[in-house]
C-alpha cells in the first residue's frame, strides 16, 4: 500500500470539520476524514482528473 503523505484543508475549522489530501502518489489524489487518520481508516482515492472537477464544482 503507498504510504500517503496527508495535508490538511487550508479551510478546515476549528471544530474540525475538514479533509485531508495526499498528492505525493503519481496519478492519484488520496482524501480522508481528518478526524479519522488512523492508516487502516477508509480512504478516497481519486484521480487527478476527477480530483480537479471535484474542485471546480465545489467552486
Amino acid at each position: 500500500m503507498p504510504e500517503f503523505t496527508f495535508r490538511k484543508s487550508s479551510y478546515s475549522t476549528s471544530a474540525g470539520e475538514c479533509v485531508e489530501v495526499a498528492r505525493n502518489i503519481p496519478g492519484t489524489v488520496a482524501v480522508r476524514d481528518s478526524k479519522d487518520p488512523d492508516p487502516n481508516s477508509p480512504i478516497l482515492r481519486l484521480t487527478p482528473t476527477a480530483w480537479a472537477d471535484f474542485t471546480a464544482f465545489l467552486r
